[in-house]
């Protein structure tokens, strides 16, 4: 008995052309909106350095703000990072950060605004990337082990495709 194919998905991939080439998608006929995006990651680490970092005594000193200042720069450079990404002129970047005691980690949130013709979704996920990679960068010395893990796009709002929240359809 013949297995059948999987049913073929057929999301419309903008960042390819007709031929599979890459390219950056032209956004100049689409209307300017306000544009919202919300990510989170989480770094894991060793009870002591956990400690460490919530209370600020890290010899390289206030990790937590070092994170932020990285993940706000991260949000504005991330079409020098990603390449097909438009460059955007962010109105806002705020970092936001949640201790998880029981499992020692700690979540940052990024979220990132702007008010143009494509979404912030890249730039929020880069903010929130940087930002845990900068915690880890800090304290390695102390705690090599950490993980960094959940990365991932918790909300959108503005434009054509509308608003996305992660958990509903």
């Amino acid at each position: 008995m013949a297995r059948k194919p999987p049913p073929r998905l057929a999301p419309q991939l903008t960042h390819f052309d007709r031929k599979g080439s890459a390219h950056m998608v032209d956004v100049g006929a689409k209307d300017d909106t306000h544009r919202v995006a919300v990510a989170s990651g989480r770094i894991a680490m060793r009870p002591a350095t956990f400690r460490m970092v919530i209370e600020g005594s890290a010899a390289k000193g206030d990790v937590l703000g070092v994170a932020r200042i990285a993940a706000i720069q991260a949000a504005k450079r991330t079409s020098d990072l990603v390449p097909l990404a438009h460059p955007l002129a962010i109105t806002r970047v705020a970092v936001e950060f949640k201790f998880d005691a029981p499992r020692r980690e700690i979540v940052l949130f990024a979220t990132v605004e702007c008010r143009g013709r494509t979404g912030v979704e890249m730039e929020a996920l880069s903010a929130a990337a940087v930002g845990l990679l900068t915690i880890y960068d800090m304290v390695k010395a102390v705690d090599r082990g950490m993980v960094i893990r959940d990365l991932r796009l918790e909300e959108k709002r503005g434009g054509k495709s509308g608003h996305y929240r992660r958990g509903t359809k």
